[in-house]
């Protein structure tokens, strides 16, 4: 039983209402200068005598409670710390004349190390006697580096409300030492971390880095020091992140499923702050976690791994497991999404999921993709139709033109008119016009149907493209159609044709055998089941393609095109997929 069935067979199925819905995307053009000022002044400030004396205070004796850490690490990744070394995404660091210090690794990395987060995985792999040698070691280089130096990374917010998260939660692979200037030192760099949280938080871009900041300020509140004072602080805080970084079903406003997997750890992590202080969880928190679980669940396919979007990929299945499972949250997934956008069609062994909105604003991702209209489809755990993905958090692990590439429309499973994207991509990497409306209805009073259509083609093209699928009650036959037709308010009438194509991305272990009339193809899943294709109103071809795996490395794969012209005034171009064994 996979992980979605699990959690649906505890609350039941959601009901899925009829009826046509319009998603706009505001006008947000990204950070303005003022903003980008003010955030940098804040950092400038970090230097001053004044913040060196905001930081002074009491050092706390003792941690007032140790948090259980609910999500299970990456046993692999511990082990290799015992072997002497980092391991996190395929990249390997000796400790071994480690310096926190003259790093110059990956964002990603930089981010695993000075969150702390590999103490996670680390207590996967050993005892507290034995992983406290190891962890002891890289927390007196940290305190060596960054103790009194105010600097960035290090001591970015959004890190340092991980890195409390963590501190705490493993303390004893920390504190566990009978030097009593090495726990002092520790324990005055949590609080000194708490009270530079606590001024600048607010200061913290929207978004996952700021709820991460002000998690860290009510952990320190209810297990390290500040008392209600602090509490009271640090929850209107996460309230106010919550509300301008959440859309009201729950996703994040960025859409990125690699990012609302980070977010499920965090709220995890806080419920179990709560818990160890023997504090209720606040209402409003609880519905955020709850909310965060069921979008999460929504962009998973059969797998139990996520589906690609906003330049992620599908992560591990066993790290999504992790997250939904420590949450403590009983949920479903979410079937009938507003803002975050992803539609879920599920039907017995098949999975289907459906960008049905334009792409995020530029303020809450900067590496938004044009991939509206297009889907992901699995047949039980083996995917079939996906997107090329992209590097998720690994940033850098991709080559900068390669990863322009991979959020662009044609990177994506659905149709491109002209060649072009359906919202622009900027060469500084910022998201230009395209789709600001997305218009969409569902019906699954027979067979499961969604359709929507977007504006991105309108201003230049005059075309709108509209997309219907329908999947039968026995997940065995997938129907869609693209339609192309004239849009409103055409300023003025085209005489030319239009060249268009249609991708479906295949995932690596599709094998794919064109028919002799050129019109179908067999896409054979690696020792498992045979799927026909058919489509009409264009040319069907076969063509290299690539896809992103869990570990943000490139495979080689193939994808179906189906090309051709569509005159001024639109056409329809029809496909199936029909499941042959």
């Amino acid at each position: 039983m996979s992980l979605l069935e699990r959690v649906e067979t505890e609350t039941g199925e959601a009901e899925i209402e009829t009826g046509k819905r319009l998603i706009r995307i505001g006008d947000d053009r990204g950070l303005s200068l003022f903003e980008r000022l003010n955030y940098r002044l804040h950092r400038l400030a970090w230097k001053t005598p004044l913040h060196k004396l905001r930081l002074r205070g009491k050092v706390p004796l003792r941690l007032l409670a140790v948090p259980k850490d609910p999500i299970a690490g990456d046993k692999a990744a511990g082990e290799a710390l015992l072997a002497g070394y980092f391991l996190h995404n395929g990249t390997e660091v000796p400790l071994d004349g480690f310096d926190f210090a003259t790093l110059g690794l990956p964002a990603d990395f930089s981010d695993y190390l000075q969150s702390f987060a590999w103490l996670r995985d680390l207590s996967a792999a050993a005892t507290r006697e034995r992983g406290a040698k190891v962890a002891e070691g890289i927390m007196r280089r940290w305190i060596g580096a960054f103790g009194e130096q105010v600097s960035e990374p290090a001591w970015r917010a959004d890190l340092w409300g991980r890195r409390i998260l963590f501190w705490t939660a493993y303390a004893p692979y920390i504190l566990s030492s009978r030097d009593p200037v090495y726990r002092s030192s520790v324990l005055y760099a949590l609080a000194r971390g708490a009270r530079h949280l606590e001024r600048g938080a607010d200061k913290v871009v929207p978004g996952l880095p700021r709820i991460a900041a002000w998690a860290g300020v009510i952990a320190a509140a209810l297990v390290v020091q500040g008392g209600p004072a602090r509490l009271n602080s640090g929850e209107a805080g996460l309230e106010r992140a919550l509300a301008v970084s959440l859309h009201d079903d729950g996703g994040l406003v960025s859409r990125a499923p690699w990012q609302q997997l980070a977010l499920v750890e965090i709220l995890g992590q806080l419920r179990a702050v709560y818990i160890a202080g023997r504090r209720e969880v606040p209402e409003w928190l609880a519905e955020a976690l709850a909310g965060a679980v069921g979008a999460l669940l929504a962009v998973t396919l059969g797998d139990d791994a996520l589906s690609s979007w906003q330049g992620g990929n599908m992560a591990s299945r066993r790290r999504v497991e992790a997250a939904v499972e420590g949450s403590g949250v009983t949920a479903r997934a979410l079937r009938q999404p507003r803002g975050w956008g992803y539609q879920r069609l599920q039907a017995k062994a098949s999975v289907l999921v459906f960008d049905a909105a334009p792409p995020p604003p530029p303020r809450a991702l900067s590496g938004g993709c044009a991939s509206s209209l297009a889907f992901e489809l699995s047949d039980g755990p083996a995917r079939l139709v996906v997107n090329c993905g992209g590097a998720g958090e690994a940033k850098g692990a991709l080559p900068a033109g390669l990863a322009h590439a991979l959020r662009t429309t044609a990177a994506h499973s659905t149709l491109t008119l002209g060649d072009r994207n359906s919202t622009a991509i900027h060469e500084d990497g910022s998201l230009g016009k395209g789709v600001g409306e997305v218009e969409m209805s569902r019906d699954e009073t027979g067979v499961l149907r969604v359709e929507a259509s977007h504006d991105g083609y309108v201003r230049r093209y005059g075309l709108v493209h509209e997309r219907r699928l329908n999947l039968s009650t026995d997940g065995r036959q997938l129907g869609g159609e693209d339609r192309l037709y004239p849009g409103p308010g055409r300023r003025r009438r085209r005489t030319e044709a239009i060249p268009f194509a249609i991708r479906f991305h295949l995932a690596p272990a599709v094998e794919v055998t064109t028919t002799a009339d050129g019109q179908g193809a067999l896409l054979r899943v690696r020792g498992g089941a045979v799927w026909r294709f058919r489509c009409r109103g264009g040319r069907l071809e076969v063509e290299d393609s690539l896809w992103v795996n869990g570990m943000a490395r490139p495979e080689p794969t193939l994808l179906l095109a189906i090309s051709g012209e569509t005159p001024p005034d639109g056409m329809t171009i029809s496909w199936e997929l029909i499941r042959a064994s």
